[in-house]
């Protein structure tokens, strides 16, 4: 039998998880919204047991509860690691535990949301497996899933408002990873982070 690289086990681990909880798949289920904010009318349907890992620290809170009324609405499920009010926190600790879901695979993606978007990058970078980009509009939020396959999304909500918010979330969640000469980057990008796991 040939040797499976990390990415290759990262995804037979996740099809075989994906594959575990279908037969008893629990949807988080959307409650009616008022008609102003509901989405345009044709939404990208979410795979079944698409779970997304979403964390604030109190700059991002607002934005992280309107987050999840959207990703009920467009069908996902999501596991909310915190914090849970506008009291001061510390961005690393929920982009450390947005990142841990992710690389674990108890989550398929990751959002995370602090006042800048830039501090929660890094720490998400530091887990092992996570690939995380910061977008700050439609451009980077595609760009950062057809060509680096990102696995969180970090958001700045100081420089963001809501709609656009809404837009960059959408296009990061239903953007296709481009593959082929994307493929052999990750690859390197995988390699380096071997050089310095212990």
């Amino acid at each position: 039998m040939d040797k499976i690289d990390d990415a290759e086990l990262h995804q037979i681990v996740q099809r075989v998880v994906r594959q575990v909880l279908e037969p008893t798949p629990a949807p988080v289920k959307a409650t009616p919204a008022p008609a102003s904010t509901l989405a345009p009318a044709k939404i990208p349907e979410a795979p079944m047991g698409k779970v997304v890992a979403i964390g604030a620290d109190h700059g991002g809170f607002e934005l992280k509860e309107m987050l999840k009324v959207e990703l009920r609405i467009w069908g996902y499920e999501f596991l909310d690691v915190g914090t849970n009010s506008k009291d001061a926190v510390d961005y690393p600790d929920f982009a450390h535990a947005v990142a841990q879901q992710v690389s674990t695979g108890k989550a398929w993606r990751g959002i995370m949301i602090d006042s800048a978007g830039i501090g929660s990058c890094i720490v998400a970078n530091k887990v092992p497996g996570v690939r995380a980009g910061m977008a700050y509009d439609l451009s980077s939020a595609n760009n950062s899933r057809e060509h680096n396959d990102t696995n969180v999304l970090t958001l700045g909500a100081g420089l963001i408002g809501q709609n656009l918010a809404k837009q960059i979330v959408k296009t990061w969640l239903t953007t296709a990873f481009g593959g082929d000469r994307h493929q052999k980057r990750i690859d390197k990008i995988t390699s380096v982070e071997k050089q310095y796991l212990k």
